[in-house]
């Protein structure tokens, strides 16, 4: 098949596009032809090497977290999908590879496509929802009536989370530019920030939840504007131990780990605040509930651009920018 393939750790040496054997197939997986693939800043840091600590990969790689698709083969043990099914998934962790013709994934972590949209719209979504929905349902269980606080609102987890927290009924503040300021308020922003012109922690006060995706200065500032008792959940780190554990790391790296969010645990505990690394995590049950909320108009993808199957390289380089207004995805079928 082919596929853009990763030689080595490396931040500035392009993807190869190449041929690569079809992925293993197991009894519990179903096959999918892959029409299109999500492209995340995920797959920039492990093509970095930045998360080889944790996130260990063989060469050669085919990077890639979200796919849509149609089955084209059923192993022995699947009951949920048949031949011809369009689905999508955010693949696993240890299986990925969607920049490529095809991809096998356990059908567990698999839901059936929402009907109301485009197999490139579709490819947007997994990574993104499941990240949303496991901070602030599942992590944080934001309630109707809270006041949640989501960082970056133009970028991809944020366009979703907006919507999601919206869904749920709480009050959403987020950070943009004043050119995206329409498109998060459209989204179901309440409190819309400038980053470029306010200080976030001089504007909120009292947050039940911060959904923080951005710096250290700003990780410590989020915990200034919850309240007592508050949740602080970060997806861009540090580390915490809970995390460690979570994906079995060796001593040394769980040892890193806890000196790495020290810092943060203490200031939290301090303030009577809980603070967790949500590192998310393929879950089909999840996407199928996200497909629902897709299906019945609470949600909608926000997408910047699609590009070629060809153009990966270009695609990764854009998200890599920072530039995106939502998802960036790429086209193969």
């Amino acid at each position: 098949m082919k596929a853009f393939i990763v030689d080595g750790y490396s931040k500035k040496s392009p993807m190869r596009l190449g041929e690569m054997p079809k992925p293993e197939f197991r009894d519990n997986d179903v096959l999918i032809e892959v029409h299109a693939a999500g492209l995340n800043l995920l797959d920039s840091k492990i093509k970095s090497g930045e998360f080889k600590l944790i996130l260990p990969y063989r060469m050669p790689l085919v990077l890639g977290h979200d796919v849509a698709g149609v089955v084209i083969q059923v192993g022995s043990r699947v009951r949920q999908f048949k031949v011809g099914d369009e689905v999508y998934s955010r693949v696993p962790d240890h299986r990925i590879g969607t920049f490529a013709e095809f991809i096998a994934v356990n059908e567990n972590d698999v839901a059936p496509k929402p009907r109301n949209i485009t197999m490139e719209e579709a490819a947007s979504i997994p990574l993104v929802g499941l990240t949303a929905w496991q901070a602030l349902v599942e992590r944080a269980h934001l309630k109707k009536g809270q006041k949640v606080f989501i960082q970056a609102g133009s970028g991809g987890v944020g366009t979703f989370a907006i919507q999601l927290a919206r869904h749920i009924g709480a009050t959403v503040a987020t950070t943009t530019s004043s050119v995206n300021t329409d498109l998060v308020k459209g989204l179901g922003a309440d409190i819309v920030i400038d980053y470029k012109k306010d200080d976030f922690e001089k504007v909120l006060q009292n947050c039940d939840v911060v959904l923080h995706s951005q710096d250290a200065v700003a990780l410590e500032k989020s915990l200034r504007v919850l309240k007592s008792g508050g949740t602080l959940i970060s997806i861009s780190g540090p580390p915490d131990p809970a995390f460690a554990k979570g994906i079995g790391a060796p001593w040394f790296v769980s040892l890193i780990v806890r000196l790495l969010s020290a810092g943060v645990r203490k200031k939290a505990t301090r303030r009577d605040l809980k603070y967790s690394f949500l590192f998310m995590r393929a879950d089909g049950h999840q996407l199928r509930e996200i497909t629902r909320l897709i299906e019945a108009g609470s949600i909608h993808p926000v997408m910047d651009r699609v590009f070629p199957f060809e153009s990966t390289n270009e695609a990764l380089a854009y998200v890599e920018s920072g530039r995106a207004k939502g998802k960036v995805v790429v086209k193969i079928k």
